[in-house]
């Protein structure tokens, strides 16, 4: 072989060696001993390679499984196609009309079905042994091009207009479609090779019309997540999907035919609408309870806790309160009295870095007709001040009271349970790309925090991706186990967000560099983005939860 022909791979700092035209799947196998899980992908100079792709050049390789988020989104991607590929062909197209990839819980996907069919218990048995059996015949997952025209007809044709609706606002003129033993579909990101590398997944059903599809933890691919799903969250989430499917907005098709249309400006309005009674309800419940004294808000990051807790008070007023706002980041311990974590950081976010003896002492003292003085935390010294601040609690005065550990009640344990009542608040999206490609929460959650970052603080959108997973860690620690304690779940989910958001994200995204760690997501973000048409922000009201990401809201947020 001529010496042009083979290319230089450097792999955690060694070199190696390879022929024109290797493909990334062969590379992988001969370094899979240094692997504990399956390497699923890799990532070319920063760019994110399938494995079925060839060597055309010399390059820096990183080799992903599915303990890297890359990786483990290759993998439940694929586990979906294996499952749409075994539910038909066990149950018969004949009798499925749709099947929707819904929303995530606790380690696993709600699907929804709809025909004639139940996903009960026998039903299930069968299309995961289908599924076992597409394993264990190790079949390929190929990836085609297909013209934009004839991918849109295909998917009219085949009962899929979900589709045919996302597709026909893309702008190139060919689309990816993925095959699996003859079943067709467009899925938003990258593949396994073949059906061999899908070990880890089972299913349950969750009710008349849907199930759960189990997937490992990506701390550890090889054996199925714990599953405790949170009852509450997720019929918050399911009531919402339902009631945006009632407009007629079940995929960001249906969303773009809106805009395109000029009707996004009644979209906008009518969602706000929906909030604001949802908001009306919330308080309402709250005056009823006449004992309650202390509403607890907790939620993670970028959910919109802040604007929601203002929204809340001015309901709160209408109904002859006199709410008044506490945040719990103001009983922070002095810094140097702040716990660190492994690496020896401060960690602002375990109950350990709060005052909750002062917290609670001062809530007692207020509950009893005291005057209290309440402190501020100053962020820049690290030292809680007292600057005269003072409260005293009249007979409709009620407490107002966000932060990350309110719905612990380690956090507010002397507080009497008849007077606190308890807001879990997150962004649950209900839009989907389409019926087979979810929009995950944290997505959202992301692009909210990148837009505001970028407007509060200046961070750049690198800065912005390189700490969402110590934040996801937190939120995962001391948030969500709490999240089913609530009384009411709210969700901040606006169906219109991410097109409102893509102007101001887009120029974020792409001052990412090929050499930054952030650049994969960048590029994964800016393609999903790509998928929404804009909507201009003038119609969007002052008191919009999206404000206190883009800026102009009538709160101090």
């Amino acid at each position: 072989m001529k010496e042009q022909d083979m290319f230089t791979v450097h792999i955690d700092g060694r070199e190696y060696h390879y022929p024109s035209g290797t493909a990334y799947e062969s590379i992988a196998a001969d370094r899979q001993t240094d692997y504990e899980n399956d390497i699923l992908l890799v990532s070319r100079d920063g760019k994110l390679q399938e494995l079925h792709k060839r060597l055309d050049r010399s390059c820096s390789l990183t080799l992903l499984t599915a303990k890297d988020k890359p990786g483990f989104q290759t993998y439940e991607r694929s586990v979906i196609l294996l499952f749409l590929k075994a539910v038909y062909d066990v149950a018969g197209t004949e009798r499925l009309r749709r099947v929707v990839v819904e929303h995530s819980v606790s380690h696993a996907l709600f699907i929804r079905v709809e025909g004639d069919i139940t996903p009960d218990e026998n039903l299930l048995a069968l299309v995961e042994e289908r599924m076992r059996a597409l394993v264990n015949a190790r079949l390929p997952i190929t990836k085609r091009d297909m013209d934009t025209e004839d991918a849109v007809a295909f998917f009219r044709e085949h009962s899929m207009p979900d589709k045919a609706g996302a597709l026909r606002y893309r702008l190139g003129s060919q689309v990816n479609v993925y095959e699996l033993d003859g079943f067709i579909d467009y899925f938003y990101g990258y593949m396994v090779p073949n059906t061999r590398y899908l070990k880890c997944f089972g299913l349950l059903p969750a009710g008349p019309d849907g199930l759960y599809l189990r997937l490992p933890a990506q701390q550890d691919p090889t054996t199925l997540g714990e599953f405790s799903p949170a009852a509450k969250v997720e019929q918050e989430q399911y009531a919402a999907t339902m009631l945006i499917e009632k407009l007629g907005i079940a995929s960001v098709g249906a969303l773009n035919d809106w805009i395109t249309r000029d009707r996004s400006s009644e979209l906008i309005l009518a969602q706000e609408a929906m909030m604001e009674k949802k908001i009306g309800d919330i308080a309402q419940e709250i005056a009823r309870r006449s004992s309650v004294r202390f509403v607890m808000i907790a939620g993670p990051s970028s959910s919109g806790k802040t604007t929601f807790s203002h929204r809340l008070s001015t309901q709160l007023r209408a109904c002859g309160l006199v709410p008044h706002a506490i945040a719990t980041d103001n009983y922070f311990l002095n810094r140097d009295q702040t716990p660190k974590d492994e690496n020896g950081q401060y960690d602002f976010e375990c109950l350990e870095a709060m005052d909750v003896e002062g917290f609670n002492s001062d809530m007692l003292r207020l509950l009893s007709g005291e005057t209290v003085e309440l402190p501020r935390y100053n962020f820049k010294t690290g030292q809680r001040e007292y600057n005269g601040d003072t409260l005293t609690l009249g007979e409709n005065d009620i407490l107002v009271i966000e932060g990350i550990h309110c719905l612990n009640d380690r956090f507010s344990h002397a507080l009497p349970a008849d007077k606190k009542y308890r807001v879990y608040i997150s962004c649950l999206t209900t839009l989907n790309i389409d019926d087979h490609n979810r929009i995950p929460s944290t997505d959202a959650r992301l692009l909210r925090r990148m837009t505001r970052d970028a407007r509060t603080r200046g961070y750049s959108a690198s800065a912005t991706i390189g700490m969402w997973p110590s934040v996801r860690r937190g939120e995962e620690a001391h948030i969500f186990p709490y999240q089913d304690s609530a009384d009411v779940v709210f969700n901040s989910a606006l169906v219109y967000e991410t097109s409102l958001l893509r102007p101001y994200i887009e120029p974020l995204l792409y001052g990412v560099e090929r050499n930054d760690p952030a650049y994969a997501e960048a590029r994964r973000l800016l393609k999903f983005l790509s998928y929404f048409l804009p909507v201009p922000a003038d119609v969007v009201p002052l008191s919009s939860i999206a404000r206190e990401f883009i800026g102009g809201s009538c709160y101090n947020v």
